[in-house]
């Protein structure tokens, strides 16, 4: 996969991912393999450097939790992180049905 084709929507892959549960970072990255039945690979180079951009947008709050005798930091979205989140997810699917009329999508060629 073309990288440059996942910037941009990595944001909202993970506000999708919180937006399910609370979670936190490793847990985030392996979600995102699952789900994209090992398409795409958010990197921690990327993952928390969009973790932070997020919570200082009040995107996402952060907080500590014990697991297994360890502090582990979680993240979970806010109100304004759930309407971000519907208003990228419309978006997406604007862009989405765009491309795939080009390509042929919506006529059965792609």
């Amino acid at each position: 996969m073309d990288s440059r084709l996942l910037t941009g929507t990595v944001d909202t892959l993970i506000l999708e991912i919180i937006g399910s549960a609370p979670t936190y970072g490793y847990e985030i990255v392996q979600t995102v393999q699952e789900r994209s039945r090992g398409y795409f690979e958010i990197t921690e180079g990327s993952l928390y450097p969009a973790l932070h951009r997020l919570e200082r947008q009040k995107l996402l709050e952060a907080f500590w939790k014990e697991v297994d005798g360890r502090d582990r930091k979680y993240y979970k979205l806010t109100p304004a992180g759930r309407s971000a989140l519907a208003a990228k997810k419309k978006e997406w699917l604007k862009f989405s049905a765009g491309v795939n009329g080009i390509l042929g999508a919506s006529r059965g060629l792609a």
